[in-house]
């Protein structure tokens, strides 16, 4: 297991977590860091398959305010605000080269912060890239139900509401919708991250805040204003963002390279993250970072 250092930041009267993971190349050159975003109701422990595959980078990896261990804050928990978190940890805690990366989610907070602030990252990477609104297109009606749970479990009494979104077989039944893999161990893991981490929130209102910001936005809205190279690491499978929608996402990013991985869904960081891996190497080979 890769070891990393837990850093403390104080962010607009709020502290932050950040989980700093030193390259492991003794006396080589170590490559570009990454600083990681991870997706809805996650928090830094979803990526770490990811991280333990990219040894050569020094990787910075913090929870978005409100979740895991990031202080909730006292403004909204939007795309913006996100961005803005996302923006000065990079600029505070990351030396150059420095490669961003989002997955789900946290690629339309990724998106965002390399638009807003061109030079901030001199490469991009999303992973299951949120590429057309989630109330358009197939998934528009689960996205619908998902809305008025999450509604609902914000206007119940607090002890009621924290036990609906933290139900077990309600998660089990997310996490179920999600997984694609046939492995039946890998499975079982999936099942139990989800169940150990996907609970882990400040409070009601940041979990219906970030699940509005959620399904309000897609990588779309900034894919011509990214002036750096992007890798779009899409998957055959999944049901959030069709392969033909991360199609016509690449084809309005100016400088896009879209891979595709078979055989998986929206869960690429948990079930292929050794394949996604070697497409983000493969790409900072050939980008000049």
């Amino acid at each position: 297991m890769r070891q990393g250092i837990v850093r403390t930041l104080a962010w607009e009267g709020t502290r932050q977590r950040v989980w700093d993971y030193p390259a492991l190349i003794p006396g080589g050159d170590p490559g570009a860091t990454i600083v990681m975003v991870h997706g809805f109701r996650g928090d830094h422990h979803g990526l770490l398959r990811l991280v333990e595959e990219l040894p050569r980078h020094r990787i910075l990896l913090p929870d978005l305010p409100g979740f895991g261990q990031g202080g909730e804050l006292p403004g909204t928990h939007d795309v913006a605000t996100y961005a803005r978190f996302v923006g000065d940890t990079v600029r505070r805690l990351a030396p150059e080269p420095r490669v961003l990366l989002g997955h789900s989610f946290g690629s339309i907070i990724a998106a965002e912060a390399a638009a807003l602030e061109p030079g901030l990252a001199d490469a991009l990477v999303l992973v299951n890239p949120i590429s057309a609104p989630a109330l358009e297109g197939p998934s528009r009606l689960a996205s619908r139900i998902a809305e008025a749970y999450y509604v609902a479990a914000d206007r119940l009494p607090d002890a009621a509401g924290r036990a609906l979104l933290a139900n077990p077989v309600i998660v089990r039944g997310m996490s179920v919708f999600m997984a694609k893999t046939r492995d039946r161990s890998l499975r079982r893991w999936i099942h139990g991250q989800h169940s150990a981490y996907f609970s882990s929130f400040a409070s009601r209102r940041v979990v219906l805040e970030a699940f509005r910001a959620s399904i309000s936005g897609t990588v779309r809205d900034r894919a011509g204003e990214l002036a750096l190279p992007v890798l779009l690491i899409a998957a055959e499978q999944d049901d959030i963002g069709s392969v033909q929608s991360q199609r016509e996402l690449a084809a309005l990013v100016p400088d896009a390279t879209l891979a595709v991985l078979p055989g998986v869904g929206h869960l690429v960081h948990y079930e292929k993250p050794r394949e996604a891996a070697l497409l983000v190497e493969d790409f900072l080979e050939r980008t000049p970072v």
